[in-house]
C-alpha cells in the first residue's frame, strides 16, 4: 500500500492503514492543510473553493469526505460533478474560487486516487506552496469553523459545456471547417468522464464518432496509462477502416494520444509535437516541454524560429517555464498539451480541437500527418522501487559513468538526463507512482533501448 506526497499532489491507494494509504483520516488532514494554506494564503476572496472528480470507483467516497472537510474548514464548497481535470481547472478561474480539489488520481490503476491541489488561477500549486501545505498537515496546525461559520455546499454541473464552449472560441479552432471534413472517430474513454465530456465536444464539432468504453463507472476496462500496450482494443477498431482517426485519453482526460487511420500508433510524445506544429504556423514563438519528452518539438519549434526549452517533469513545472520564456504552446510527451490561450493546464479537449482543425485544414490522412514530423524513437521503461532502494546513491553512479564523456550532456534538474548528439536517456523518480522512470529516444527503437537498458542495469546492481 502506498502514499505518495510529491508536486502531483496527495496519491495513494484506497484502504489500509493510517498514514501508508489514501483514507478517509488522511483525506481529511491533507483538505484540512490545504484549506488552511489557502485561507492564509488569503489570495482568494470567495470563500469558496471548487471540487470535482474523475469516474473512479472510489471517487464518491473521497468527495464526501474531501466536501464535508471543507465546510467543517468554513469554506463554501462548489461541487462540479462528474468532471475532467482541465474542467475543474477552468471552473476555478470561471467561478472566481480561492482554489480548488481536483479528485483523481489520473493515469494510476483502480485501487489509486489522489487530490490534485490548485490556486485561484486554477493551476497546480508550486512546489514551495505544496511543501507548505504539507508542514502544516505534518504539524496538524488547524482550527475548524464554529457552528455559525460552517460552508455553505452548492451543486453547479454546466462546466462541462462552458469548457466545450470556450474550447469552441479559441481562435485557431475552426468548427466550420472540421464540420466540412466530416471526420469519423473511434474513441476510447476508459470508463471514466470522458465519456461524459468528450460525445458533447464532437457533436459541436459535427464528428461522426463511436466509444469504446463509455460508461463512466470507474472500472477501468485496461490499465488507464494511454500507451499502445494497453490499447489493443481500440487499434484493432481501428483497423475495420471505418475511422479517420483514434482518440484516446486517460480517466481525468489530460492526456492525449492519437490512433492512424490504419490502426498503428501515431505516438503520445507527437500529440504535442503535431499541435504545437499547427499552433506555430499560425503564431510563431517559444515552446516548453519536460526533460522526459521527445526532441521532435524542438526541431519543430525550430523550424518556426522559435526557441525550445526544456522544464523538470510535473505540469506546475512546465507552466512556471512556459511563462518564463512566453511560450505559445507546450506540454509534456505523455500526451499532455498546454495551451495558454485557453489556460495553463493540459487539457485533451484542446488537444482534440486544435488537432481536428489542422487535420481537416491539411486534407491528409493521419498517418500522412505523422511522416511530416521528425521521426524518433523513444523507450518508456520503469523500474519498481523496493524500500531498501537509495534513489540519490543510483543519481550519484549515473552521472560518474558519463562525467568523462565529452559527447555527454549531464542535466541533473530533475533526475539524470544525459544527453548525446543522437539521442538521450532520463533517469528519475517518479512523482505518481513508486518506481523509477527510466525514458530513452534515439533514431532507431534498438539504439533507444540499448541506452536505456544500460541505465536500468546500473538499478538493478544497487537493488541486490
Amino acid at each position: 500500500m502506498t502514499l505518495i506526497k510529491s508536486i502531483s499532489g496527495i496519491r495513494g491507494t484506497i484502504g489500509g492503514h493510517t498514514g501508508d494509504t489514501l483514507n478517509p483520516l488522511d483525506i481529511v488532514k491533507f483538505t484540512t492543510a490545504y484549506a488552511t494554506f489557502i485561507r492564509r494564503k488569503g489570495q482568494g476572496t470567495s470563500n469558496k473553493i471548487v471540487v470535482g472528480r474523475d469516474a473512479r470507483i472510489s471517487g464518491e467516497m473521497v468527495k464526501n469526505v474531501v466536501c464535508g472537510t471543507l465546510m467543517g474548514m468554513g469554506y463554501d464548497v462548489l461541487n462540479i460533478g462528474l468532471a475532467t481535470t482541465p474542467t475543474t481547472e477552468l471552473a476555478v478561474r470561471m467561478s472566481g474560487a480561492d482554489g480548488g480539489i481536483i479528485i483523481t488520481a489520473s493515469h494510476n490503476p483502480r485501487q489509486w486516487n489522489a487530490l490534485k491541489l490548485l490556486n485561484c488561477e486554477g493551476e497546480f500549486l508550486t512546489a514551495a506552496d505544496g511543501a507548505e501545505v504539507l508542514a502544516i498537515a505534518e504539524r496538524e496546525d488547524f482550527e475548524y469553523a464554529d457552528v455559525d461559520h460552517l460552508g455553505k455546499y452548492i451543486e453547479d454541473n454546466s462546466f462541462n459545456q462552458r469548457h466545450i464552449d470556450s474550447v469552441l472560441a479559441l481562435s485557431l479552432v475552426d468548427a466550420d471547417v472540421v464540420r466540412q471534413a466530416r471526420f469519423t472517430v473511434c474513441v476510447d474513454s476508459i470508463n471514466s468522464v470522458g465519456g461524459i465530456i468528450l460525445p458533447k465536444l464532437l457533436e459541436r464539432l459535427g464528428v461522426g464518432f463511436k466509444f469504446l468504453n463509455s460508461e463512466a463507472n470507474g472500472d477501468f476496462a485496461h490499465n488507464p496509462e494511454p500507451l499502445e500496450k494497453n490499447l489493443q482494443g481500440i487499434m484493432d477498431e481501428m483497423r475495420s477502416g471505418r475511422y479517420d482517426l483514434g482518440i484516446v485519453v486517460d480517466p481525468d482526460v489530460d492526456r492525449l494520444a492519437f490512433i492512424c487511420e490504419d490502426g498503428r500508433m501515431f505516438g503520445e510524445e507527437y500529440t504535442l509535437v503535431s499541435v504545437a506544429d499547427y499552433v506555430l504556423s499560425n503564431t510563431p514563438g517559444n515552446t516548453v516541454s519536460n526533460l522526459s519528452s521527445t526532441r521532435a518539438l524542438r526541431d519543430v519549434t525550430q523550424k518556426h524560429g522559435g526557441s525550445y526549452t526544456a522544464a523538470a517533469v510535473g505540469e506546475v513545472n512546465v507552466t512556471t517555464k512556459m511563462k518564463e520564456v512566453n511560450a505559445v504552446i507546450g506540454g509534456e510527451g505523455n500526451g499532455g498539451v498546454i495551451y495558454p490561450e485557453s489556460h495553463y493546464g493540459r487539457d485533451a479537449l484542446v488537444g482534440i480541437a486544435l488537432f481536428l482543425t489542422a487535420l481537416a485544414k491539411k486534407g491528409c490522412k493521419v498517418s500522412e500527418l505523422r511522416k511530416t514530423f521528425p521521426d524518433y524513437q523513444i523507450a518508456k521503461n520503469r523500474i519498481d522501487l523496493t524500500p531498501d532502494t537509495d534513489v540519490d546513491a543510483i543519481l550519484i553512479k549515473v552521472k560518474e559513468m558519463f562525467a568523462q564523456d565529452p559527447t555527454a550532456q549531464v542535466n541533473d534538474i530533475d533526475g539524470v538526463k544525459i544527453d548525446f548528439p543522437d539521442r538521450w536517456v532520463h533517469l528519475r523518480k517518479s512523482n505518481t507512482e513508486p518506481i523509477i522512470r527510466v525514458y530513452s529516444e534515439a533514431s532507431t527503437m534498438e539504439a533507444a533501448d540499448e541506452i536505456g537498458k544500460r541505465l536500468m542495469q546500473v538499478v538493478y546492481d544497487m537493488q541486490k
